[in-house]
């Protein structure tokens, strides 16, 4: 046989595998392939300046991609604890699982880390689909799966960021509370307040299914797991640094503060943030490029803003309250000069969302529409993050 010959008997192999799979793993192991192959093209066509990454012997650049800005943090907390140094405001689960798997690795924590976001990325697949499945029939659920694999902001699933982590346990949360396995949901809703702050929206729509359940009080006493497990973090904190509040206070040192107006503040600094971007752009001012980002951070927001209220008519209340609280959560933490940072990468996880997307797009038209909008984005999302952009 020649090396044709052998390409092809491969492809044809390749096809009836991914044919075999279920649906969820099918979609996710094209689109992770597609994105991993897309990053590398990227960098070896531009050729950026090589990163400096806190690991940088792991396994070569093919692993050292997915380690950008903040997978910094979430590396050295892992090799090395947390220190006096600002990083109480990345939560202790994933690093701990990177920490405990690198070592495994024999310290290759990036490793660790790319493959800790990419199992959770399949569960989180398998989960949507599962609960997709009976709100939207077979096709709704494989939209679903679809608009989530091309999410401009979904190479973050493969990356060392803790996006992945903490969508399976989302996801998981309300699986369990679905089944009313209400320990087990109090004990995921926990855990994800140890991913992240965000996690911390999760706790009132699943309180709320909860008090729905027909055993309400054992439901309710179930659920006391979860914030019992969230507070973990702060006592640590304050045995290992005395600084209780280190994960919260520490926030201003990344420029972002309370607002005293709620998510109130948030919003309005934000829309005069994206206004500014407008008449930036316009006038071709040099800060052109903040503006941008500005006005793609406001525009993340009012997209997921209508989902999260499409999500509450169609699913109900559970499932818009957690959309619209995650959000609350965002908005009430503005950053200077960019008040709605990472919008879009902080709206990843809120799959409700897909959800309410996958329901609207009932016409072919629609579908194309989406898949081909939001592919496009995703293209350019991780060609910037190749070179070493800033995304989100």
């Amino acid at each position: 046989m020649g090396l044709a010959g052998l390409a092809r008997a491969v492809v044809r192999s390749a096809a009836e595998l991914l044919r075999a799979l279920p649906p969820p793993l099918t979609v996710f192991l094209w689109s992770r392939l597609l994105i991993w192959v897309t990053a590398l093209y990227a960098w070896v066509w531009f050729v950026p300046r090589a990163p400096n990454p806190p690991d940088a012997v792991d396994l070569g650049y093919a692993t050292q991609i997915w380690a950008r800005a903040d997978a910094g943090w979430f590396i050295s907390i892992a090799e090395h604890g947390y220190q006096r140094n600002g990083g109480e405001v990345f939560y202790p689960l994933y690093p701990l699982g990177v920490g405990l798997l690198g070592r495994v690795f024999g310290g290759y924590y990036v490793t660790a880390g790319i493959v800790i976001s990419l199992v959770c990325c399949a569960g989180a697949f398998l989960l949507l689909y599962r609960l997709a499945l009976p709100r939207l029939g077979a096709d709704g659920a494989r939209r679903a799966l679809l608009y989530l694999a091309v999410f401009p902001m979904s190479l973050f699933l493969q990356a060392v960021y803790s996006e992945s982590l903490y969508l399976v346990l989302c996801l998981g949360a309300f699986a369990l509370a679905e089944r009313r396995n209400w320990l087990a949901a109090g004990i995921v809703t926990g855990l994800a307040m140890l991913t992240r702050f965000a996690g911390f929206a999760l706790l009132p729509p699943i309180l709320l299914l909860a008090w729905r359940a027909p055993n309400r009080k054992q439901a309710l006493l179930s659920m006391l797991a979860a914030p019992a497990l969230a507070g973990l973090y702060p006592l640590w904190l304050e045995l290992k640094l005395h600084a209780i509040f280190a994960a919260f206070s520490n926030e201003a040192g990344w420029g972002r503060h309370l607002s005293h107006a709620g998510p109130f503040g948030g919003l309005w600094h934000g829309f005069k943030a994206a206004w500014t971007g407008v008449v930036q752009i316009a006038t071709d001012d040099p800060r052109m490029q903040a503006g941008a980002h500005n006005l793609e951070y406001l525009a993340f927001f009012i997209v997921f803003l209508w989902l999260g209220v499409e999500a509450w008519r169609r699913f109900g209340a559970p499932y818009g309250l957690f959309v619209l609280g995650s959000l609350t959560i965002a908005l009430s933490a503005p950053t200077v000069g960019y008040p709605l940072l990472s919008m879009p990468r902080f709206c990843l996880p809120l799959f409700p969302a897909f959800l309410a997307l996958a329901a609207i797009a009932n016409t072919e038209r629609r579908n194309q529409a989406i898949l081909v909008g939001s592919s496009v984005f995703l293209g350019v999302a991780v060609v910037g993050w190749s070179v070493g952009q800033w995304v989100s």
